[in-house]
């Protein structure tokens, strides 16, 4: 099994939010994303991609207030979106939450944390338009949307069609102009880090440290701006 960090999720209270923290934080413009329709949200994206994580954009996503979400009743919200908890924290600042690894079998790294007492959620088909065509691709997300794991289990997500000879050509990294943001270093802690080093082993995850301790997604950029570090303590 072939798994690598796909992409970083920053959560904002609203996109506009998101990118004038970006441009305030991290000295760049994210460029143009586009609408998750089954969701309600939509998204800005820049490439920070590093020989050690070849495949790695972050993600700024919000709730789109224009939304309309034809499925009554709505779906839960992805990445911990409809919580409480987490939105009162992104109404004081936009906020690293959680981190995404792509696969070349999603079933196969779903079974594997079957086994390891782990419910990531069904694999859902999503896509939304691009210039470039449909950007299509299957991602876990479990029906309460919750993270798991306070953000650390990452969420998998498999790009482009099953049958696709090569479907990471469409991947959204490689669409992305230069940011002059890159990814040096990515570590997690959490209380259960036996557990979450066991659940990184069972998918082949590299190139993200485990520690124990209290839970956290610690994330650190090269940046115009300098070392920039981003953490998502506990939410």
């Amino acid at each position: 099994m072939k798994t690598q960090v796909d992409h970083l999720v920053l959560a904002a209270r609203s996109l506009q939010e998101g990118v004038e923290w970006c441009e305030a934080i991290l000295g760049m413009t994210p460029a143009a994303g586009g609408e998750h329709e089954k969701y309600g949200t939509h998204n800005r994206l820049f490439k920070i991609a590093t020989p050690t994580y070849p495949m790695a954009y972050l993600e700024i996503i919000a709730i789109n207030p224009e939304a309309v979400i034809e499925k009554k009743p709505p779906p839960t919200r992805w990445f911990d979106l409809d919580n409480k908890q987490l939105q009162a924290e992104l109404a004081k600042s936009p906020r690293l939450i959680h981190f995404v690894v792509n696969t070349d079998n999603i079933q196969d790294a779903r079974h594997a944390w079957k086994a390891e007492g782990i419910d990531r959620g069904p694999v859902i088909h999503a896509s939304r338009k691009t210039p470039k065509g449909m950007l299509q691709w299957q991602i876990t997300v479990r029906p309460d949307g919750d993270r798991l794991f306070n953000g650390v289990l990452p969420t998998l997500i498999q790009w482009g069609k099953p049958e696709e000879a090569d479907p990471m050509q469409l991947h959204p990294r490689n669409h992305l102009p230069r940011s002059g943001v890159s990814l040096k270093s990515l570590a997690v802690s959490h209380p259960s880090a036996g557990k979450v080093q066991a659940a990184y082993d069972a998918i082949s995850l590299g190139h993200v440290e485990v520690s124990e301790g209290p839970a956290n997604i610690l994330a650190t950029l090269q940046t115009p701006k300098g070392l920039v570090t981003l953490e998502s303590l506990g939410i």
